[in-house]
Formats: C-alpha cells, sequence, structure tokens
C-alpha cells in the first residue's frame, strides 16, 4: 500500500508539472486545461485554483451516478492545481520558439507517464475520469463520452480564452497512444480495468 500511495502522490505531482509545461509553451492545452485557463482569463484565480474548483465540482456530480472516489481521486482535486499553482507561480514561459517546442513535447510525454502512475496505483480514478466512466456505465460508449465532454470543454473554454493551437491536437493524439503504454507498465498487481485505458 505504502509504494501505491508514493507512486499515486508522485504521479499527481508529475501530472501538475506537465501540465504547467503545457501552459509555460503557450503552443495550445489539453481541453481541461483549456476550459481552466479560459475561467482563470475570465474571472480572474490561477489556472491550478480553477482545476481544483472544477475538479471539486466534477466530483459532485458522481453523486448521481453512484460513483464512489477513492484515496487517488480526492488527492487528483487538490494536488494537481496546487502544483501548477507553484510552478507556474515561480517559472516564467520562455520566449524562444525551441523552448516552447521543448516544453510542450515534455508535457505532453510527462502526463503520459504521470496518468499511468496514478490511475496503475489503483486509488481511485480522477474526477473528469470517473465522470466520463460513470455516464458510460448507464450504457453509452465510452468514447462518445469522452469527446463529448472534452468538445463541451475545449469549445467552452476557447470561447473564455484559454489558448488551442498545435499542442492541443499533440496532446489530443498522444495521450492516448502513451497511456496504453504505461499504465500497463505501472500497474500494481492487479490487471488495469479496460475502461481506464479507453478513458485517457
Amino acid at each position: 500500500m505504502r509504494v501505491r500511495l508514493v507512486q499515486l502522490y508522485l504521479g499527481l505531482i508529475l501530472y501538475g508539472f506537465s501540465s504547467s509545461l503545457l501552459v509555460l509553451a503557450t503552443l495550445g492545452l489539453d481541453p481541461w486545461d483549456v476550459f481552466h485557463q479560459g475561467l482563470s482569463r475570465t474571472f480572474g484565480l490561477a489556472i491550478g485554483t480553477w482545476a481544483i474548483i472544477v475538479g471539486a465540482v466534477v466530483l459532485l456530480l458522481w453523486i448521481p451516478l453512484r460513483q464512489r472516489p477513492g484515496i487517488g481521486t480526492v488527492s487528483n482535486v487538490v494536488l494537481v492545481g496546487l502544483t501548477m499553482n507553484v510552478v507556474l507561480g515561480h517559472v516564467g514561459a520562455p520566449h524562444a520558439m525551441a523552448a516552447r517546442i521543448a516544453c510542450l513535447v515534455c508535457g505532453v510525454f510527462l502526463n503520459g507517464v504521470a496518468t499511468g502512475a496514478y490511475i496503475g496505483a489503483g486509488l481511485g480514478p480522477g474526477p473528469r475520469d470517473g465522470l466520463m466512466t460513470g455516464i458510460a456505465a448507464r450504457g453509452h460508449s465510452i468514447r462518445v463520452v469522452r469527446t463529448g465532454i472534452e468538445v463541451t470543454v475545449l469549445v467552452t473554454g476557447w470561447l473564455l480564452g484559454g489558448t488551442v493551437g498545435v499542442g492541443t491536437v499533440v496532446y489530443a493524439l498522444s495521450i492516448g497512444p502513451l497511456a496504453h503504454v504505461f499504465i500497463p507498465l505501472f500497474a500494481r498487481g492487479r490487471p488495469t480495468p479496460e475502461h481506464a485505458l479507453e478513458a485517457v
């Protein structure tokens, strides 16, 4: 259990750090962070703070879906956003295109590693993943549910001023294959649920 907890928390910190690299690259974010950034630019508060607020609201949506959060779920809500706030509060965005591209590539890759680590720990999915799988459990295709939710938050975030760009496309094309490699690699003593692989 101790090893799984260490893996969980290292994975969540790495997830927040890798998400921060995507913000620093200013070349486009993943759909949820486009939404968080749009909220930040429109209403104030840091992007990581909005990640925490949105995560908490999404977690409340689990109640009618009868989803049960684990320690990893609650930790995800708090730790990813806090890590983003710390990193973005102390590191400035690079100006050179080569550095921005490096941030993008490293951010996407490390995000895949982090996804594998925190899901592979088996201590509860993230609130957004659990929302997707909870809705899908009601008889809907998880890919359709995922696409519908992410398109909605992406468009809403873009309308609010979030950054959509080549990084958004790179993330969308890369995160699935990366997760399919790293989730089984980090799985701790139990088969990885098929829906966990499909949800990322």
